[in-house]
């Protein structure tokens, strides 16, 4: 679900203090970004899907990355697919409550 050695590594680089705010922020664009998912134009979610897979695997989200590039991948070979936001959604919201305790 995490991966525990980029926490590690982000630990090391904002230091102890500073990760609980990276982790905050993290979690507030993040939120942002899935609240809007399901209103997004067919055309702008690759897009997000891009953006979504990148920041989960920056802080260590690696099943959230995960399933945002299978999606990513299956929109660019159907444009007219459909993604499966509800698992995305899910697999950020049990993440997050890790990450969190991890901050």
């Amino acid at each position: 679900m995490i991966n525990t050695s980029r926490i590690q590594e982000l630990r090391e680089e904002v230091g102890e203090d500073d990760l609980a705010e990276v982790i905050s922020l993290f979690c507030e664009e993040m939120d942002e970004v899935m609240d809007g998912l399901e209103n997004t134009a067919p055309d702008q979610l690759p897009s997000r899907l891009h953006f979504l897979k990148g920041s989960a695997l920056n802080i260590g989200l690696d099943d959230v990355s995960e399933l945002c590039r299978i999606e990513e991948l299956r929109l660019s070979t159907d444009s007219k697919g459909t993604v499966d936001i509800a698992a995305i959604k899910s697999a950020y919201a049990k993440a997050k409550q890790v990450l969190i305790s991890l901050g």
